[in-house]
Formats: C-alpha cells, sequence, structure tokens
C-alpha cells in the first residue's frame, strides 16, 4: 500500500565537470521525497522501512541534522535564524535514504510550504566527503511556478579539486509526477566548471516499489560514495592538484531566486 504524499522518484544522474579538465559520468538511482510529517506513519504501516531503527531502506534523524535535532527542528530553527515566516508548515525533504544501514547525500533539497501549500524557502543541504555539512536558504517568491531558478555563493568545501571562488545556480522542477534537479557551478567569470542533474518519475512509496528499487540499485548509497572516489582517483591521474580546505561555516548561508 502507498502512504501520505511521500514518494519515490527513479532516474538518473548526469555528472559533468568542463574545467580544468573535462570528465563526465552517468548512472541511475531513485530517491526518496519524504513528508517529514508522514515518516512515523510509513514506519509504522510498510514493512521494508523504518524511522531511526534498522531496516533495507530506513530515514535516521541524524543523517540530515544534529543528533539532539530532526529535521523539522532544523529546518524551522533556519528559516526562523533567516526572518523566513514559516507557520508550521508542510516540509518536503527530496533525498536518498539510508540503504542497508548506510546513508550519503551529496545534495538533499528541503522544500518548505506555508499551511496554505505556498512555496516559500527551499534549504540545499550539502554533505561533502569529510563528514561536514552545510545548509544553503532562498527564499521564494510567491507564487512560484513550477520551475524556479535560484543562486547562492559556494562556501562548504567539496570537492578537493575545484576551487572555492565560485558561485552555485540552482534549477528546479517542482515535485509531482516527475522532477528534476540541475546544479550548475560557475567562476567568477562566468565559466561553467560543473553540470550536475536529476531527473525522475514519481512512484508511490509502497512496499512493492522500495522493493523495485533495492533490486534496480541494491548499493546506491555505498555505489555513490565509492563513485566520488574513484573519480577523484581519475582525475588525479589527468593531472589535477587537490586545493587546501577551509573550515566550514557555523551557520547556514542565504541565495537568491533569478528570474525563470
Amino acid at each position: 500500500m502507498s502512504v501520505g504524499q511521500s514518494c519515490l522518484y527513479f532516474g538518473q544522474v548526469i555528472h559533468r565537470r568542463f574545467a580544468p579538465k573535462a570528465h563526465r559520468l552517468r548512472y541511475g538511482l531513485f530517491q526518496t521525497l519524504f513528508d517529514l510529517d508522514d515518516i512515523q506513519h510509513l514506519n509504522d504501516t510498510l514493512t521494508l522501512f523504518s524511522y531511526n531503527r534498522f531496516n533495507i531502506v530506513s530515514f535516521y534523524d541524524r543523517d540530515h541534522c544534529g543528533i539532539d535535532s530532526t529535521p523539522r527542528a532544523h529546518v524551522e530553527n533556519i528559516l526562523a535564524g533567516k526572518g523566513i515566516k514559516f507557520d508550521q508548515g508542510k516540509i518536503m525533504l527530496l533525498c536518498m535514504p539510508r540503504l542497508i544501514g548506510f546513508a550519503f547525500n551529496p545534495l538533499s533539497i528541503y522544500f518548505c510550504f506555508h499551511d496554505n501549500g505556498e512555496l516559500i524557502a527551499t534549504i540545499y543541504h550539502v554533505n561533502n566527503t569529510f563528514g561536514e555539512r552545510h545548509d544553503y536558504v532562498v527564499p521564494v517568491r510567491p507564487p512560484p511556478g513550477r520551475i524556479i531558478q535560484q543562486t547562492c555563493r559556494k562556501v562548504l568545501f567539496v570537492s578537493p579539486f575545484m576551487d572555492m571562488d565560485m558561485s552555485y545556480t540552482f534549477k528546479l522542477l517542482l515535485p509531482a509526477d516527475d522532477i528534476a534537479t540541475i546544479v550548475q557551478g560557475h567562476d567568477r567569470s562566468g565559466r561553467m566548471l560543473i553540470f550536475t542533474a536529476f531527473s525522475g518519475r514519481r512512484r508511490a512509496f509502497s512496499d512493492r516499489n522500495l522493493l523495485s528499487a533495492i533490486g534496480a540499485y541494491p548499493f546506491m548509497t555505498i555505489g555513490v560514495v565509492f563513485a566520488i572516489h574513484w573519480e577523484a582517483v581519475k582525475l588525479f591521474a589527468k593531472g589535477l592538484r587537490l586545493r587546501s580546505r577551509p573550515a566550514p561555516p557555523a551557520e547556514a548561508s542565504m541565495g537568491r531566486e533569478l528570474s525563470v
């Protein structure tokens, strides 16, 4: 059976690096769109999914915020700290779940809605492979269309081969029967350095579809980490050298919306 508004998206990721050396990869995966208020219900209803305990597919709060918080409290604190009025509306989180006890999300996206259903902000939650994380917060001007475009300055060290003097452009096709997320990285001159895109089709959050996802991508999360490190080896072999890693920012940073 399917539960609530949480769902799965089956699709593909494309990653391209344009400079200083060209590089490209493509792989299939699935992502979960969680209604944060629906997770306990999913836990109580489904066999293959658990909340804050081990299962084949699971969701742990600590994968997305501090050990003494919950994702909802984390998001509400960020929005309040940035002066964004929220009114305790719905929060949807697009991410990869924990599979067979392992989780890693290079990028998760929170969609924050007023209680009237109006999207008011997005939060881009970035993790690097050094155990650091950062939230980029971008208010949304009402009324948003299905496609939104936003930008922010890079402040968290991610790739050891990329400089910090960059900006990100995020392009989103908001969740419906399909979804698309695009991230472009540009240097100060506007030259595109990296391009990453995920596109997927919606499926119900059910045991049957979880079983299909596990069958198609059994080592998805650990495979992403392996792919990141394997691609790093190949980039190093191409002559790229490591950049020094600055300390991560202490607070969330703000971005801004762009005209579509």
